[in-house]
């Protein structure tokens, strides 16, 4: 009989407090033991983000590294945001829309 599992298999920790949590999905032969495949599935959580649907391993982690100054200093690194364009819906904000191409021409050899 095949049984299908999915396994937190790995947890790193990077240098801004971020966690990449890596999922294993494996099916294996319940009666001998075999694995018969396996994928992947990684994912980041940034410090504050909501780790609520995490197993409680990786809420352990991010309990133990997401201090006060950790979440602030990740904050404070993200850029910051520009204001909203009053320029239309239809109207590329940055000025594309005046672009023109040039022509080229083809050569045969």
């Amino acid at each position: 009989m095949l049984e299908e599992i999915t396994l937190t298999d790995k947890i790193e920790v990077t240098q801004n407090g971020a966690l990449q949590i890596r999922h294993r999905h494996a099916i294996i032969d319940s009666e001998t033991g075999e694995e018969k495949a396996a994928s992947f599935h990684r994912h980041v959580a940034n410090p504050g983000s909501d780790v609520s649907g995490e197993c409680e391993r990786v809420k352990a982690v991010a309990a133990a590294v997401w201090t006060d100054e950790c979440i602030a200093a990740y904050q404070a690194s993200l850029p910051a945001t520009e204001p909203e364009s009053d320029a239309p819906a239809d109207e590329p904000a940055s000025g594309l829309s005046s672009f023109q191409p040039t022509s080229t021409t083809a050569t045969k050899a």
